[in-house]
This record gives C-alpha cells, sequence and structure tokens, in this order.
C-alpha cells in the first residue's frame, strides 16, 4: 500500500473518530433539511399542475427530495474548513504539517468524513421523503446514483472549504465565503423548481451549476423513465471537478505554509 493510501487511511479514521463521538451532529444537520422537505412539500403541492412544470407524473415531494439531499450535502460540505480553522488554533496543523504526513492524506481524511456524513444524511433525507408519502420508480439504483452524485458534490465544495480556510485562516471569512456561495447555487438550480418555469439567464447558469448537476442525476435515477445521457454527462462533470478541486486545494498548503 502507498504512503499515501496509509496515510489517508490514519487521517480518515481520526475524523471518523470524531464523528462517531459526536453522532448528534449529524442528527442537528438534517433539522433544517426536514422542515424543508415536509413543509416546502406540503406548501407547493399543487405546483405540479403548474402547466409545463416537468413532474412526469411525480408528486411535488418525490421531485424535490432530490433537491433537498443537494442542498444539505453542500451546505454541510461548505463548513468541512471549519475542522482546520480549530486545528490552526490549537496549533495541531503546524504539527501535522512538519510532519512526514502527506498533505494529501490531510485533505483526503476530512473529505472523507464529509462524504461519510453526506451518506447519512441522504438516506435518512430520503427515508423522511418515503415515510412522507413519496414512492420512487427505481429505488436502488436511483438511490445508489444518488448517493454517488452527493459524495461528488461534497468532494468538490469540502475541498473548496478547506482550501479557503487555509488561505483565510479565520473562522468568520470562511463563514461569510460559505454562505455567500451556498445560497445563491441553491436557488440558482433546479433544486425546488422546475428550470423551463424560470427566466432563460437561470437556466442557462443553471446549466454550468454543479449543484444542479447534482440534483439532476438524482431526480432522473429516481424516476420511472430516466435521461441516461443526462445522468452520465452531470455525473462525468461532477468527478472531473472533484478532481481538480482536490488537486487545487492540496495546494493551498503551499501557501499556508509560506504565510505561517
Amino acid at each position: 500500500m502507498s504512503t499515501l493510501a496509509v496515510h489517508s487511511a490514519l487521517m480518515t479514521k481520526r475524523t471518523v473518530t470524531a464523528l462517531l463521538r459526536q453522532p448528534a451532529f449529524v442528527l442537528i444537520t438534517l433539522v433544517q433539511p426536514a422542515i424543508w422537505l415536509l413543509l416546502f412539500g406540503a406548501l407547493f403541492e399543487k405546483a405540479v399542475q403548474i402547466p409545463g412544470f416537468g413532474a412526469g407524473g411525480r408528486s411535488y415531494l418525490e421531485f424535490l427530495t432530490p433537491g433537498v439531499v443537494a442542498m444539505t450535502v453542500l451546505f454541510s460540505a461548505a463548513w468541512a474548513g471549519t475542522v482546520y480553522i480549530e486545528d490552526m488554533n490549537l496549533g495541531v496543523m503546524d504539527r501535522m504539517l512538519a510532519s512526514p504526513v502527506r498533505r494529501g492524506a490531510l485533505m483526503n481524511g476530512t473529505i472523507a468524513y464529509q462524504s461519510i456524513t453526506a451518506v447519512v444524511q441522504t438516506l435518512i433525507i430520503i427515508g423522511i421523503a418515503y415515510a412522507a408519502g413519496a414512492r420512487f420508480e427505481r429505488p436502488l439504483a436511483g438511490i445508489g446514483l444518488t448517493l454517488v452524485a452527493a459524495v461528488l458534490l461534497t468532494v468538490v465544495f469540502a475541498a473548496l472549504s478547506n482550501a479557503v480556510a487555509l488561505l483565510a485562516r479565520e473562522q468568520n471569512a470562511l463563514i461569510g465565503i460559505s454562505q455567500l456561495l451556498s445560497l445563491p447555487l441553491a436557488f440558482l438550480s433546479s433544486a425546488i423548481m422546475d428550470p423551463r418555469l424560470a427566466p432563460s439567464w437561470l437556466r442557462d447558469i443553471a446549466t454550468w451549476n454543479p449543484l444542479d448537476w447534482t440534483v439532476v442525476v438524482g431526480r432522473e435515477a429516481l424516476s420511472a423513465t430516466p435521461d441516461w445521457a443526462a445522468v452520465w454527462s452531470r455525473l462525468g462533470g461532477l468527478a472531473v471537478l472533484a478532481l481538480v478541486m482536490g488537486w487545487l486545494s492540496t495546494q493551498a498548503f503551499r501557501a499556508y505554509q509560506r504565510s505561517v
């Protein structure tokens, strides 16, 4: 086994241990998504009857579920850098960087933690939707592809959050940048509304929005007649973006070390 793999496994064990010691954290992060799912699902129940709304015979709750999944993992991943901020404040980051631990392993450890969290969150959200009456045509394959898309989106934004933490080195800056990105990305997507009912400029932005890619993958994969071309193209885009962001975020360690 390579050094990077060994170090990544050790860093992952460190972060997962923290998760197991505070499992309530995952449940706390699900309060707001549950409200979105149940409240929006009831409030906009009749939205699928609007002419041009492409629900494909699904209820609004079934239409909304992939959107809530994507928004939840995005908002959670956007806070990933807080782990680095805490390590910096405690002096742990400097000791890690002075040790033989590979920089990629430090990044992989936090990303693995966020990915595990995303899987748990996604399964619980789908479970809540099912309990509320949602029914999906292709549950096994659909949920599997939804999980893949959710993990890839998590990698993209967890890596970005870690990079911002290394460059900014300040909690308030990280929170501000995370909020600046997260909310616009959520509303400039098809997470809660069919983009065909939105202005053309919004549809154009959604085409390049990785959160929207995740929504489309989940929505199509869970439908009775998936558009597989849309699914695979967006999964491919998420995979490429995850690789690029993972590499770029690792380079941020150099900037952090030069500024210390």
